[in-house]
């Protein structure tokens, strides 16, 4: 059942801890709804998301790596500081060099390399794992959000694009800058809380920039292939353009995987009998998942502008008007999707979503979080197949992030059996 619709507080606790009635609003009453309090129009049905996506004429991707509110001058003074610059690369690049950029991560990040790396994903879950047992043994409680959902993606991804010498920053450090960036750029943080993120966001591209200055690397390595990697006039990469290359990947190479694993465990754990069946019958985890991702996805929205004046949906928008793709919305679109508040293992179109993206911008890392999601989902079940959350009853806490959502924490225990 949709509820009215009106002004949409993106920010608002109770939007980001349930956002599936604002969702079926927006797509029943406002597809195409103006929202003056961030400037965004918001865009919620599958057919109209998708087209978007595919038209990169009309609908560029500056802004997708744009913040969501204004730096302080203290703020832009510690940035400025550190040389912090984002010039585009991926996400936000429009332009000629974009194809190049994806070239890069397409060698490291395609289905062959992806594939190759199943045993690595298994050892590293494992590894993981056993770190998860002890802390069960010690506390009676783990907290699944950190181990394994966050270990697993962030030494994973290192390891793929032969970055392990960023070992040394230390995993809890890498985290946290993530999340500093994070916040810093999609959310609302005041003015304090601002200048405490972008003193974390500025460690964390001088260590960036270090990693780019340091010794040549191979180029079956992420660095190499950046250093051997020409521009369409023939020039090599700048500090700066390979840095954010980096930045970049490190954050949405693991942060959001991090974030799809915190939901799918919360959600396993919670369905009565849903992890149990999953201990005796792996082979459903995977589409399971795919239907996650389809209906809960860690990434909720994404940015585009106009470059003309357009109408969308019979609604008409001016040039330059930011748009506010919800990609999360998409994927409960009913006229796409049948019963879609169903995780229907058996759903002949799961793949049809929009949670990847669509056309020259889809994630590159897709088919890695696929993997590592039915790894580690297959393997946390066979291992402790008896492991329940600590506060189903209660709402987790999450971030207030515009295009990011996933709970803070999954506190599990195991059942009496296992802790007599």
């Amino acid at each position: 059942m949709a509820t009215p619709m009106g002004t949409v507080d993106l920010f608002d606790q109770g939007y980001v801890s349930d956002p599936l009635p604002v969702w079926d609003a927006l797509r029943e009453d406002a597809p195409v709804h103006y929202e003056p309090d961030t400037g965004l129009w918001l865009v919620s049905r599958y057919d109209d998301v998708r087209a978007i996506l595919l038209d990169t004429d009309t609908f560029l991707p500056d802004n997708a790596m744009d913040a969501i509110g204004r730096f302080s001058i203290p703020t832009l003074r510690v940035l400025a500081k550190a040389r912090f610059a984002l010039p585009p690369t991926l996400a936000s690049n429009g332009g000629e060099s974009h194809a190049g950029y994806r070239r890069v991560m397409t060698r490291l990040l395609n289905a062959r390399a992806v594939a190759a790396s199943v045993p690595m994903i298994e050892r590293v879950t494992g590894e993981c794992l056993d770190l998860a047992e002890e802390r069960l043994a010690a506390d009676g409680v783990c907290d699944l959000a950190t181990t394994p959902a966050r270990d697993v993606p962030l030494l994973v991804l290192l390891r793929l694009l032969g970055l392990d010498q960023a070992l040394d920053a230390g995993l809890d450090t890498l985290a946290r800058w993530s999340d500093a960036s994070l916040e810093l750029f999609w959310g609302r943080p005041d003015a304090g809380r601002q200048l405490e993120l972008a003193g974390e966001a500025a460690d964390f591209y001088r260590w960036i920039r270090g990693l780019v200055a340091g010794p040549a690397a191979g180029e079956d390595t992420l660095l190499g292939a950046l250093a051997a990697h020409r521009l369409p006039g023939g020039g090599p990469l700048s500090a700066a353009q390979s840095a954010a290359v980096l930045y970049f990947m490190i954050i949405a190479g693991q942060a959001t995987t991090r974030q799809m694993m915190s939901l799918m465990y919360r959600r396993a754990l919670g369905e009565p009998g849903l992890w149990r069946r999953f201990a005796a019958e792996p082979a459903g985890v995977e589409p399971w998942a795919e239907e996650m991702l389809r209906r809960e996805p860690p990434i909720t929205t994404w940015r585009r502008v106009t470059a003309r004046p357009v109408t969308v949906r019979g609604v008409d928008i001016p040039a330059g008007a930011p748009l506010l793709l919800m990609l999360a919305s998409t994927g409960s679109d009913p006229d796409v999707f049948e019963n879609p508040e169903r995780l229907c293992l058996e759903r002949s179109n799961r793949r049809g979503h929009l949670s990847f993206g669509v056309g020259r911008h889809r994630c590159s890392g897709a088919e890695l979080a696929r993997a590592e999601a039915g790894v580690m989902l297959r393997m946390t079940a066979a291992r402790l197949p008896d492991l329940r959350l600590v506060d189903a009853a209660s709402a987790p806490a999450m971030p207030a992030l515009l295009s990011f959502r996933a709970p803070l924490r999954v506190l599990a225990e195991r059942g009496p059996a296992e802790r007599r």
